[in-house]
């Protein structure tokens, strides 16, 4: 065990964060604009907005946690939980995504990450139509599983392979960016005289890749263009959606996915962008094909071998949408965000005014009952296969179900990680041990939800100038002090993200 000092738990101060003030400070004045413009915001996003500022606030409710010995107490803010832009839910629902596919699903199998990212038009018409997203996930599944069956030298109804999906909906830009991180298993699982054996396959050829990517591309299309969502003539493919006046989320939507300003004076232009870095060609991967605006990609690969590999990759797929550290202010209030890789022109920041980024995050936040991972193949909830092929064996013919509806009437449910065991996981910090004696003696003791409670239990905790609600706000971070000119780095509006 770490030393007690590593284990010492600090709540988090969200209202001293830069990404709170923002939206404390811009949101009402974004939602009051679109409201005068007649365009309300949707029910979800107001939610968001609306459970983010409550997030991690004592002023919303608490528990209360007391050690048994030393009778040490500190009070546990309630989370959001939401799916949209929160950085401290999104870690915790990341490190439990990661757990739950490292230790009971892709547990003791070699592991190849696909990407595929989608044209900008098709990025839009899959956020305006969230259903649609499991039709063409179907299509991708299908089209990989198939040359990983065939490339280990069966047929589709002799092997079966498996895989998790997570569909991202942001880019590194903040901009909205649906594609999917897809974790395939590096082989196919077949039935030989009643034993489920594995049998791996070679990496994907560039060939393949190729292969792969211009098959996907075609049966999206042909799918689209007979749900009626697409039009085709000889030299152009275009959307074909129809305008709604009364849906405010569009025009946020298609100004986030083509990098471009949804509200202001400057309404319909790029962003500012800047260049701290030269410029340099892409490279160009054996694993890397790219059509018509679709790419695909499979460089990532995570041998049975590598747990900690595995988990950081399902880590890296399913992070927030949004980073904290890279988020600043500049000395004339615009919104700085730095992006996690620089774009091949050298493109390492982009710009915005407080009101939209307001707006740019309003357009990533998912629609409800949008299930963002997917499960498909041998590892799909109703596969007949799947207890025997995970660590877990959770399926339709699991054992541990069976043992279950022997003692129980009521539905067998697993259970999903603690907010102790996401703070272990993630961060190395135990909240069962009291911070003051080091003894693993802590117990929650009370639930406070009622505001007249919550506002006589904090004014008694300031009125004792206690550590628990002592606030030293902070201000928001600057950008460096350093002016920054047209000869140092080159500032520009009109640039082309690509596809």
């Amino acid at each position: 065990m770490l030393a007690a000092e590593q284990y010492t738990y600090q709540r988090h101060r969200p209202e001293q964060t830069l990404l709170y003030q923002l939206v404390e400070k811009h949101y009402p004045a974004f939602a009051e604009m679109m409201q005068s413009q007649g365009k309300a915001l949707p029910y979800h996003v107001i939610k968001e907005f609306e459970e983010f500022l409550k997030c991690g606030r004592l002023e919303h409710g608490f528990l209360r946690i007391v050690c048994d010995d030393c009778k040490h107490e500190k009070l546990v803010a309630f989370s959001c939980k939401r799916r949209g832009f929160c950085p401290s839910c999104g870690a915790r629902r990341m490190a439990e995504s990661a757990k739950l596919l490292v230790d009971d699903v892709l547990q003791g199998y070699p592991v190849r990450q696909w990407v595929l990212s989608l044209p900008i038009p098709l990025r839009l018409l899959l956020a305006r139509y969230p259903k649609e997203l499991s039709n063409v996930l179907q299509i991708v599944h299908r089209a990989i599983s198939t040359d990983i069956i065939h490339r280990s030298g069966y047929l589709k109804k002799q092997a079966k392979t498996g895989a998790v999906t997570y569909i991202q909906r942001f880019g590194s830009a903040l901009n909205l960016n649906i594609h999917f991180h897809m974790l395939f298993l590096e082989g196919v699982i077949t039935q030989e005289h009643g034993k489920m054996t594995f049998k791996r396959v070679k990496a994907p050829s560039h060939s393949n890749m190729e292969a792969l990517v211009n098959t996907i591309s075609q049966r999206i299309a042909q799918y689209l263009e007979k749900a009626g969502l697409i039009q085709r003539d000889i030299d152009n493919t275009y959307l074909d959606l129809p305008i709604n006046d009364e849906d405010s989320l569009l025009p946020l939507q298609a100004a986030s996915v083509s990098y471009r300003i949804a509200v202001g004076a400057d309404t319909g232009k790029k962003v500012f962008t800047l260049q701290t870095m030269p410029a340099k060609d892409p490279d160009h991967l054996g694993q890397l094909a790219k059509i018509a605006g679709f790419s695909l990609h499979a460089g990532v690969f995570a041998d049975a071998d590598q747990p900690e590999k595995l988990e950081r990759l399902c880590r890296y797929i399913a992070r927030p949408a949004i980073s904290e550290k890279r988020l600043s202010l500049t000395t004339t209030g615009n919104v700085r965000y730095e992006l996690k890789t620089p774009y091949s022109n050298g493109t390492t920041h982009v710009f915005f005014s407080p009101i939209d980024f307001i707006s740019k995050l309003a357009a990533l936040v998912p629609p409800p009952r949008l299930n963002l991972t997917r499960f498909y193949g041998v590892f799909a909830p109703n596969a007949n296969v799947r207890a025997e092929v995970t660590a877990s064996q959770r399926g339709k013919n699991s054992p541990r179900l069976a043992e279950h509806l022997k003692d129980s009437d009521k539905p067998y449910q697993a259970r999903s990680m603690s907010w102790a065991q996401r703070l272990k996981r993630v961060f190395n910090i135990d909240i069962t041990i009291c911070e003051a004696c080091t003894k693993a003696n802590v117990k929650i003791i009370a639930c406070i939800t009622e505001p007249a409670v919550i506002q006589k239990i904090l004014w008694h905790l300031d009125k004792q100038d206690s550590p628990i609600t002592a606030n030293s706000c902070r201000a928001p971070p600057l950008i460096e002090s350093k002016q920054i000119t047209t000869d140092d780095y080159v500032i520009q509006r009109d640039f082309n993200f690509g596809a």
